[in-house]
């Protein structure tokens, strides 16, 4: 059995309960959950909160609820604890014997459920034991910032390659992981072991962060993906 796992906490510093914020027409929450319950390779959702309104509202919108423990569930507290408690209970309370976990971030409304189904078949047909979802970049050039200056990461400003000549590198969009219950207890990391990536476009790599966000988010949503008329 294929689980998907939505956590979403209550607390947000950006934009206060930014899981259910309205997008495009329906909660943040929703998308994620819409998306998960209509991919082909998905048995079950569920959501985990800490937050009595965002599970009325998951719950509204087809998924299971787990009741995520206020000490795994602060402005500290990682991911990772969220989705092995999530796991464990799932196993325990549903009876159930999950063979891959595909954790998708409520942040991340702009994927589709083919985006879902395509990224389990690489992760199957590949062999991998984790997959993240990203964005190719080719001609990203970063600096950070230390004691002395900038100074550059990615590459050697003094001997700089021309595009054609730079090796594909993916950004993590924070939209789709896949992985085995059995790769998440060991590596305490949703990635671990041999890594694959499902790639994405752009447009479909915007996550909700900040509130100006929204509107991005919302833009590609109506015109992509519900094929509205924005112009």
């Amino acid at each position: 059995m294929n689980i998907v796992i939505i956590p979403a906490r209550g607390g947000s510093k950006g934009i206060p309960l930014k899981n259910i914020v309205n997008v495009a027409g329906k909660p943040l929450i929703a998308w994620s959950i819409l998306r998960a319950k209509a991919a082909k390779c998905v048995d079950k959702v569920f959501v985990s909160t800490d937050n009595s309104e965002i599970a009325d509202i998951a719950e509204k919108f087809g998924a299971e609820i787990i009741k995520r423990p206020d000490e795994i569930s602060g402005d500290t507290a990682s991911s990772e604890t969220a989705l092995l408690h999530a796991v464990d209970y799932a196993e325990k309370e549903f009876d159930l014997k999950i063979g891959k976990v595909v954790f998708l971030q409520a942040t991340s409304p702009v994927r589709t459920e083919d985006d879902i189904d395509k990224a389990m078949e690489v992760f199957t047909s590949s062999g991998a034991d984790s997959l993240f979802s990203g964005r190719r970049v080719e001609d990203y050039f970063i600096w950070e910032a230390g004691e002395n200056g900038y100074k550059s990461v990615n590459y050697d400003y003094k001997n700089r390659r021309i595009r054609q000549n730079i090796k594909s590198r993916y950004l993590e969009n924070g939209s789709i992981y896949i992985f085995t219950p059995e790769l998440l207890r060991k590596e305490k990391n949703r990635l671990g072991g041999k890594i694959e990536v499902y790639e994405m476009p752009v447009w479909k790599s915007f996550q909700i962060d900040e509130s100006d966000d929204i509107q991005i988010c919302e833009f590609y949503l109506r015109a992509k993906i519900l094929k509205e008329r924005i112009f």
